[in-house]
C-alpha cells in the first residue's frame, strides 16, 4: 500500500514538474515578447510593465502545475484524464491570453515633448475616438516600442482653452492624437527649455554620484548634456538629451521638476 501510495505522489509530481518546465518555458517567450516590444528599457519601469508581467506569471506558472498536481491520477481511464489536462491547459492559456492582452493594451505608445516636459503616453491613455485625429505621418498606435513625438503649438486662444480644460478633467494633452506631431518638428523648442545637467547636480548635490553614473554610460562629458524633466505612470523621471540634436540619450529615476 505504501509502496503504491510512493508511486502515486510520484507520477503526480512528475507530471507536475513537466507541466512546470513548460510553463517556464512559455513564460520566457511572454517576456521576450512583452520586455523586447512593449516595454523595452527604461519603460519596464517607468510604465509598470515588470510588474505587471510578474503578476502575470505568477498566477499562470503557479497554478497550472498545481491544477496538474491535483487532478493527475493514471487510475483514470485515458479519455477522462485526457479531458482534465485539456481543461487545465485550456484554463491556463485563457489566463496567459487575458493577463498578455492586459499588459498589451497598458503598454507605451510613444515618448511626447509637451511643451515644456516629456511625458509617457500608453495605449489605454488614447481615447479610441480620437485616433484618427492623429496625423498621417504619425503612427498612432505602434506595436514595437515607444516612439519620439511633440504637440505642436495651439491654433488659437480658444484651442488652448478647451485643450487645458480637458487635461484638467483627466485627458493630458500628450495623449491628444489631434495634437501630435513628428518630433524633430519641436526641436527648437526643446533645446531652448532644456537645462545644462551640470545646473541638475548643483540642484540636487545629494544625488550627484547618481547623476555621474548615468551620465558616464552615455560616454559623453556632463558639459555636453542637457536635461528635461519627464512624467511616467506613477512617477517623475528626467531625461538627458543632447544639445544640439535633441536625441534622447538617457533616462533616470529622478525627479527634476
Amino acid at each position: 500500500m505504501q509502496i503504491a501510495n510512493t508511486f502515486f505522489w510520484q507520477d503526480r509530481l512528475k507530471a507536475s514538474s513537466i507541466h512546470l518546465g513548460i510553463s517556464l518555458a512559455i513564460a520566457l517567450l511572454a517576456a521576450l515578447l512583452v520586455f523586447g516590444l512593449w516595454y523595452p528599457y527604461p519603460y519596464r519601469e517607468i510604465s509598470g510593465g515588470r510588474e505587471l508581467f510578474l503578476i502575470l506569471v505568477a498566477v499562470d506558472v503557479i497554478l497550472g502545475p498545481l491544477m496538474t498536481l491535483t487532478i493527475f491520477n493514471r487510475s483514470k481511464p485515458w479519455p477522462e484524464l485526457r479531458r482534465d489536462l485539456a481543461i487545465v491547459v485550456l484554463l491556463q492559456l485563457a489566463a496567459l491570453s487575458y493577463g498578455l492582452w492586459s499588459v498589451f493594451v497598458a503598454r507605451p505608445v510613444h515618448l511626447v515633448f509637451e511643451y515644456d516636459r516629456f511625458r509617457v503616453v500608453h495605449a489605454v491613455d488614447v481615447p479610441p475616438e480620437m485616433l484618427a485625429m492623429a496625423p498621417p505621418e504619425v503612427a498612432a498606435m505602434p506595436l514595437f516600442g515607444p516612439t519620439l513625438l511633440s504637440l505642436r503649438p495651439f491654433r488659437n486662444a480658444q484651442e488652448n482653452m478647451d485643450a487645458t480644460m480637458a487635461a484638467l478633467q483627466g485627458l493630458p494633452l500628450a495623449s491628444r492624437p489631434d495634437l501630435w506631431q513628428p518630433y524633430a518638428a519641436a526641436r527648437p523648442d526643446i533645446l531652448k527649455l532644456a537645462r545644462p545637467v551640470s545646473e541638475l547636480k548643483s540642484r540636487q548635490a545629494e544625488q550627484a554620484a547618481v547623476i555621474d553614473a548615468v551620465i558616464a554610460q552615455t560616454g559623453r562629458q556632463a558639459e555636453t548634456i542637457v536635461y528635461l524633466p519627464m512624467i511616467g505612470r506613477k512617477s517623475f523621471w528626467t531625461v538627458l538629451l543632447d544639445p544640439a540634436s535633441a536625441e534622447v540619450l538617457a533616462f533616470m529615476p529622478l525627479d527634476s521638476f
